[in-house]
């Protein structure tokens, strides 16, 4: 559903432009309908993933840590990258120990932004 991934890029923009230290790329701002569709379609995917986790587990996400929540998203996110792109840059699938900050802190921002939507 291209709502989700709108509330999914939505909350990365968010995340960015709240954590990233200086002037982050144009790309990593850039709205949704500059988005490359590969990435509009991981965006989705990821929103439903982290949706049906909330919805499993009753609810009880928010007694996750951010980092756990935040892990949560960035495991996904890689298992999308690899669906989409046959020889990824080695830090789109970067383990969580190996992301910036900013990024952690953005993947944290983007579960919590999902469990804060109406099911």
């Amino acid at each position: 559903m291209t709502t989700d991934g709108r509330i999914f890029r939505d909350a990365w923009i968010a995340g960015v432009r709240k954590h990233f230290p200086g002037e982050p790329k144009a790309g990593y701002v850039a709205p949704w309908d500059e988005t490359p569709d590969w990435e509009r379609e991981c965006a989705t995917a990821v929103y439903g993933q982290v949706r049906d986790f909330i919805v499993v587990s009753g609810g009880n996400t928010s007694k996750l840590t951010r980092e756990q929540k935040g892990r949560f998203v960035a495991t996904c996110w890689i298992a999308q990258i690899h669906k989409h792109i046959e020889n990824p840059k080695p830090g789109y699938v970067a383990d969580w120990i190996d992301l910036p900050l900013w990024q952690q802190e953005t993947d944290a921002d983007i579960f919590e932004a999902i469990e804060r939507t109406p099911s």
